[in-house]
């Protein structure tokens, strides 16, 4: 499945030249990322966990000015497009000017671009929020370890630690 999901966004393979029939030998090989350690590409785990983490800190914000209430359906329905706002705006701003939000430094990853600059930049930022909060194109991820969202926007998660 990675084949026909992960070549034919920008930035998602080598163009065909010099493909290996057998693929890399660990994620991030082709963009010369170690195999592990500091600097390799992060697991799935560790993304899923950092935006658990992000998630539960926009509500927790939330919460300080909306209070939930369990029973009633039409609260929570505010309650929960609040936070999504929030989750949206914590992740842009934070990934954008800082690589990382903080689901993502509590678990020790970070969002770093392809071509070597120092800031995703909020651009780069909000296609990944927005492609995040769609579901799928995070979830989909080549042999690299990159989602549709990290090769549309020509960045990579890597581990800070």
């Amino acid at each position: 499945m990675a084949r026909w999901t992960g070549e034919w966004l920008p930035g998602t393979g080598d163009g065909g030249q010099g493909t290996d029939q057998h693929g890399p030998r660990w994620p991030g090989e082709k963009f010369g990322l170690p195999e592990s350690g500091v600097g390799s590409a992060a697991s799935g785990g560790a993304r899923l966990l950092g935006l658990i983490v992000d998630l539960v800190v926009a509500a927790l914000v939330t919460a300080i000015f909306l209070h939930p209430s369990l029973r009633d359906p039409a609260a929570m329905q505010e309650f929960n497009l609040w936070s999504g706002g929030v989750w949206a705006v914590i992740s842009v701003i934070s990934a954008g000017f800082f690589g990382f939000t903080p689901g993502m430094a509590a678990v020790g990853i970070r969002v770093a671009r392809l071509d070597g600059a120092a800031l995703v930049g909020p651009l780069r930022a909000l296609v990944r929020a927005a492609l995040t909060f769609v579901l799928i194109p995070a979830a989909v991820r080549n042999a690299d370890g990159r989602s549709w969202l990290d090769r549309l926007t020509g960045t990579v998660v890597i581990r800070m630690r």
